[in-house]
């Protein structure tokens, strides 16, 4: 049975492919920048999609500190709970 954390990055792999047009295969330990090569503007539209996926807002300064798919999983999945 998968986890939460394992929904949520496959579900952040699929948004972050539907963004990019590409298909994009990740795991909680990829790298959003170096290893995606997403830039600045194409994370926001990443993260407004998955707002969107999750019907939740990701707060910007809590974004600062994400750097793998595995943090952003995490990051939502504790404000899931919150609301």
């Amino acid at each position: 049975m998968e986890s939460v954390t394992d929904l949520t990055v496959r579900q952040i792999g699929r948004t972050a492919g539907q963004v990019m047009q590409r298909n994009v295969e990740v795991t909680a330990a990829t790298d959003i920048g170096r290893d995606l090569g997403v830039d600045s503007l194409t994370l926001m539209n990443i993260v407004m999609e998955l707002e969107d996926v999750f019907e939740l807002s990701i707060p910007l300064d809590r974004l600062a500190d994400v750097e793998t798919v595995g943090d952003l999983a995490a990051l939502i999945n504790q404000l899931r709970v919150r609301t």
